[in-house]
């Protein structure tokens, strides 16, 4: 073979290696991280006299979570969705993906003490409100999670529970909570630990 034939075919051969190299290496490069998957109203704790109904998924933060945890969430793009039941008992789960995993373990962590403190916070603000902490231990999800309580009762007469979850799957954090009229005895707190797990597992 002349050797001006020899170079070109070695030539050819080295250029098609490597666009078969930069083809094969791209996909790796360029795919982008599944968005958070956000639980369904099957999902949520039975509610024993009313089917759950689930809003849209919506960019922002529901006013409800802002009642403890407004001081830990600005400058974080999030999104949440809201579930509510015919009677008095609602939800929500809001999810924010944060750049590396370091800021996520330091978000979540933060969550937690929000609402380990929020109702010494409230009744701080308000002299006729009462609030109780209770907390339900952690699960071992993903990248762990932690379950709450708190009730809170005004002079007036109304009480509210509440339940509360915070767990991370890498660089996404997830909250969960529900609430209802009631006391710590009306909590489904195993049925809602099942309900951490399963958003904390379709973060990604």
């Amino acid at each position: 073979m002349p050797k001006r034939i020899r170079a070109g075919a070695l030539l050819a051969v080295a250029a098609t290696g490597l666009a078969l190299g930069a083809t094969l290496a791209a996909p790796a490069e360029a795919a982008p991280k599944p968005a958070p998957k956000f639980l369904s109203a099957a999902e949520l704790p039975p509610h024993p006299s009313s089917p759950w109904t689930a809003g849209k998924v919506t960019d922002g933060v529901p006013d409800e979570l802002r009642l403890c945890l407004s001081e830990a969430l600005p400058g974080y793009d999030s999104r949440y969705r809201a579930f509510r039941t015919e009677l008095d008992t609602s939800a929500r789960q809001l999810t924010i993906v944060v750049d590396d995993t370091a800021k996520a373990k330091a978000l979540q962590d933060r969550l937690n003490r929000e609402i380990r403190t929020c109702g010494d916070r409230l009744e701080r603000s308000d002299p006729e409100l009462e609030a109780e902490y209770r907390g339900y231990g952690t699960l071992p999800v993903e990248e762990g999670a932690r379950v709450h309580g708190l009730h809170t009762s005004a002079s007036w007469g109304a009480s509210d529970i509440r339940l509360l979850s915070v767990g991370r799957d890498g660089t996404a954090v997830t909250v969960v909570e529900w609430a209802q009229l009631g006391g710590f005895a009306d909590a489904p707190v195993k049925a809602f630990k099942k309900t951490t797990v399963t958003a904390v597992a379709k973060l990604h």
